[in-house]
C-alpha cells in the first residue's frame, strides 16, 4: 500500500510519532544529566535502567520505522505504552522517590492526552498513575510519599483533561477551517471553470450580436458576432461607444426606450434596426435582460440581437407565394360553386334525394375551402401591409350582437351555453367586416374549445377611451408554455391537437392582426384545464370618446 500524506494542517496538529519520540528522549536525557550531576542521586539498580534504555531505543526505532508508513497513526498508541514503561523501570532504577526523573510522566501524559478521543485522557491518567504511584509502592512503603505521588497523578489528570480540550477545541477550529478553505479552494476552481467556459462562449457566438452596457447605455462588452455584423473591432468600441449609436434613431426615443421591459423585469423580443459601421442598415431582433455581477447586483443590460434580414426576405417569399397559391386557387374553387350552384338550380335536372345529399357535402366543403384560401390571402396582405379597409363609424354592440346571433346555432349544437352583457356608447372608427370576423373568430373559437354543459361570456365595456370585448370560456385552457405562440401563423395548442379540434391555426392570428390595424390591443389570460379569456380593446371615436369623458 502506498503511503498517504496528511493534510498539512493534520501534519501540525498532530506530527508523525518519531517527532514526539524526540522530545521524550530529550526529556529522557536532560533528567538523566541532572540526576548525574545532582550529589546523592544514582541508578542503583542497574538492570532497571537497562530495561529502560533499552525500552527507550525500541520506541524510538518503532516510531522511526512506522512514522514513514501510512499507518503510522494506529501504531502511536505502542510507541507510547514503551515510553510509559520504560519511564517506569528509569524510575525503579534510582533509589531517589522524587528526583527530576518524577516529571518525566508528564512529558508522555500532555501529549498523549491531546490526542483525539476522551478516552486517550484516561489511557494517560494509568500512565501516569504506572510511573509515578507504583515506583513508590515497590520502594519502602511510606504514606507521605504514596500521597504525594498519587496527588501529582490527580494534577496530571486534570492538567491532561484541560490539554484535550483545549486541543480538542483547537483541532476542530483547524479542521473547520481546513474545511472551508477546501470550499473555497473548490469554489474558486469552479467559478474559474465557469469564467473559463463562459468566455469560450461568448468567443464563439459570431451569428448573434451580444452587447453588454451600464446603466447610461456605454457598452463596456462587444463579442465576436458584434464585430463581424457591424463591421467594428471590440477596441473601438468598448468603453468609448454608446448602444445609441447602432440604433436607427427614428426608432428609438431615448435610451429608456430600448430598456423599458428590462427594467420591469421581462425579457420581451422586440424588432428594431441596427446600423453598421459603414452607415448601412439591417433588421434585428432584440431581446434586452438585466446585467449582474457576481454578486447579483444589477450593473447594466446585455442586449442581445439575430440579423432579420434572411428571415424577413424568407418571410415575404412565402407570403408572395401563400398570396400566389390563394389568388390562383378562387378562380377554380368559384367555378366548382358556380357549377353546383347552377345543377342545383337546374329545372331540367330532377336529383334523387341521395344525390342533393352528396351536393350539399360538396357545396359545403367548397366553401370551407374557399373560406381557407380567404383566410390565407388575408394573412399574406397583412404580412406584407397591403391589406385595406374600408373604415366608418360603427356601434360595436351591433357587431357583438350579431356574432352571438351567428354562433347561437353551433353552441346550441355543442351543449355550451352562451351568456352576454353590453354597454352602452361603445362606437369606434373601423370596417365592420373585418372587426366582425374578429369577434366571430374569438366566439367560435370559445365555442370549439369548451366541452358541452360549459359557458362562453361575451362582455362588452366602455371606458373613457376605449372598447373592451372579452371573450371568456370555461373550456380546455391553453398551456403555460404555449401563450407567446398563439398569435402565430398556423400553430395549434396542445389541447387543441390532443382533443381533435379542427382547425388550421390562422383565426388568432387575422384577429389580431385586425385589432392591429385598428390601433387596438389584444389580452389573453389562460389556465390549462380552467378557461381562457381574450380581450380585445379598441379605442373609441373621437365624438364617443369626449361625450363619455
Amino acid at each position: 500500500m502506498s503511503a498517504v500524506t496528511p493534510a498539512p494542517w493534520k501534519r501540525w496538529a498532530n506530527p508523525a510519532p518519531v517527532v514526539k519520540q524526540l522530545v521524550t528522549m530529550g526529556g529522557f536525557a536532560i533528567a538523566m544529566a541532572l540526576t548525574a550531576v545532582l550529589p546523592d542521586l544514582g541508578f542503583p539498580n542497574s538492570r532497571s535502567l537497562l530495561i529502560a534504555v533499552a525500552l527507550l531505543v525500541i520506541a524510538t526505532a518503532l516510531s522511526a520505522a512506522v512514522s514513514v508508513r501510512a499507518w503510522h497513526w494506529r501504531f502511536e498508541g505502542v510507541v507510547w505504552a514503551i515510553d510509559v514503561f520504560a519511564v517506569f523501570f528509569l524510575r525503579t532504577a534510582s533509589d531517589v522517590h522524587f528526583s527530576p526523573l518524577f516529571f518525566l510522566p508528564v512529558l508522555l501524559v500532555i501529549p498523549f492526552a491531546g490526542r483525539r478521543g476522551i478516552q486517550n485522557v484516561a489511557y494517560a491518567v494509568l500512565g501516569s498513575f504506572l510511573t509515578l504511584v507504583v515506583p513508590v509502592l515497590i520502594w519502602d512503603f511510606e504514606p507521605t510519599d504514596l500521597a504525594i505521588g498519587c496527588f501529582a497523578t490527580l494534577v496530571v489528570a486534570i492538567v491532561g483533561f484541560v490539554f484535550y480540550a483545549i486541543t480538542d477545541s483547537q483541532r476542530t477550529g483547524i479542521e473547520q477551517l481546513a474545511d472551508h478553505a477546501s470550499k473555497l479552494e473548490r469554489s474558486e476552481r469552479e467559478r474559474a471553470h465557469a469564467q473559463r467556459t463562459l468566455q469560450g462562449v461568448w468567443e464563439a457566438v459570431t451569428e448573434q450580436v451580444i452587447i453588454a452596457t451600464d446603466f447610461s447605455g456605454r457598452i463596456v462588452s462587444w463579442n465576436p458576432g458584434a464585430e463581424r455584423m457591424l463591421g467594428i473591432s471590440r477596441h473601438e468600441v468598448e468603453y468609448q461607444r454608446d448602444i445609441l449609436d447602432f440604433h436607427l434613431s427614428s426608432e428609438i426615443d431615448g435610451f429608456h426606450s430600448l430598456v423599458e421591459s428590462a427594467n420591469r423585469g421581462i425579457a420581451r423580443a422586440g424588432e428594431w434596426t441596427y446600423v453598421r459601421g459603414d452607415g448601412s442598415s439591417f433588421p434585428v431582433q432584440l431581446t434586452v435582460t438585466p446585467r449582474s455581477d457576481e454578486l447579483g447586483n444589477t450593473t447594466g443590460y446585455l442586449f442581445v440581437a439575430i440579423d432579420m434580414t434572411e428571415a424577413r426576405a424568407v418571410a415575404k417569399l412565402k407570403d408572395d407565394f401563400v398570396g400566389l397559391i390563394s389568388h390562383e386557387l378562387r378562380t377554380p374553387l368559384s367555378s366548382i360553386l358556380g357549377y353546383l350552384e347552377l345543377l342545383r338550380d337546374d329545372d331540367d335536372v330532377e336529383l334523387s334525394e341521395a344525390q342533393l345529399q352528396y351536393l350539399s357535402v360538396a357545396e359545403r366543403n367548397a366553401h370551407r375551402l374557399l373560406r381557407l384560401v380567404g383566410d390565407l390571402l388575408f394573412t399574406a396582405q397583412v404580412e406584407s401591409g397591403t391589406f385595406s379597409m374600408e373604415q366608418r363609424r360603427i356601434d360595436l354592440a351591433e357587431i357583438v350582437e350579431a356574432s352571438l346571433e351567428t354562433a347561437r346555432p353551433a353552441a346550441a349544437a355543442a351543449g355550451v351555453t352562451l351568456a352576454s352583457s353590453f354597454a352602452a356608447g361603445a362606437v369606434v372608427d373601423g370596417d365592420a367586416v373585418r372587426l366582425s370576423q374578429a369577434i366571430d373568430n374569438l366566439v367560435s373559437n370559445a365555442i370549439k374549445f369548451t366541452p358541452g354543459g360549459g359557458t362562453v361570456t361575451v362582455a362588452l365595456d366602455v371606458s373613457a377611451s376605449e372598447a373592451v370585448v372579452e371573450v371568456q370560456d370555461t373550456g380546455m385552457g391553453i398551456a403555460a408554455s404555449e401563450m407567446d405562440k398563439l398569435f402565430s401563423r398556423f400553430f395549434r395548442a396542445t389541447t387543441a391537437t390532443r382533443n381533435a379540434v379542427p382547425g388550421v391555426g390562422l383565426g388568432l392570428t387575422i384577429t389580431k392582426a385586425i385589432v392591429t390595424a385598428h390601433h387596438g390591443q389584444m389580452f389573453v389570460e389562460s389556465e390549462e384545464g380552467v378557461g381562457t379569456s381574450f380581450s380585445l380593446s379598441l379605442p373609441l371615436a373621437r365624438v364617443a370618446a369626449s361625450v363619455l369623458a
